[in-house]
């Protein structure tokens, strides 16, 4: 029985990874660089290009996350403080008072732990991201360096999933250069 192959205009995800999978090298990896700052994460994952489906890329992108080294999670945590955005649940409905306390938390926990607070806000409805931020950021605010570090690495791997299954989902401009 011969074996089926998706046409991979099929359907707009398929789209999204065929155009990835055919990008040219440097553009797969800045459109990488967009889902996580770590240039060995994107480097990585635009070498064992290409993927049959979406499933097996983000896979290899959790994979690629979980072996991030000290110097490759500060690189990406560098690159977060770098986008142009306010600070996390800054946008978020809430009173005048929650919003100075939310700059307040960002502003300790910048200062206790050296980078940029991240947390993935998937599933969180916005009239809540706000008190999860907040929450968030005090309950880690109590972490030690290390833990928090591990938690941090894993915060950055699910927003990165998230904006790695966007980009592809959203007919990927990688290689339409």
């Amino acid at each position: 029985m011969p074996s089926q192959r998706l046409d991979p205009t099929s359907e707009p995800t398929l789209l999204g990874l065929h155009r990835f999978n055919e990008a040219d090298a440097g553009a797969a990896e800045e459109a990488l660089l967009a889902c996580c700052g770590s240039h060995r994460w994107a480097l990585r994952l635009t070498a064992h290009r290409p993927y049959p489906d979406i499933e097996s890329l983000l896979a290899a992108a959790s994979e690629a996350s979980y072996d991030l080294r000290p110097a490759d999670l500060a690189e990406a945590l560098a690159d977060e403080s770098w986008m142009p955005q306010p600070l996390l649940g800054m946008r978020a409905p809430g009173s005048q008072a929650a919003h100075t306390a939310l700059r307040a938390a960002h502003a300790a926990y910048e200062a206790r732990f050296g980078h940029v607070f991240v947390v993935c806000l998937d599933g969180v409805e916005p009239e809540e991201m706000l008190d999860a931020v907040l929450s968030s950021i005090r309950t880690r605010l109590a972490n030690d360096p290390d833990e928090e570090r591990l938690i941090s690495a894993d915060e950055l791997r699910r927003i990165a999933l998230t904006r790695l299954e966007h980009l592809v989902a959203t007919h990927s401009e990688a290689g339409a250069r």
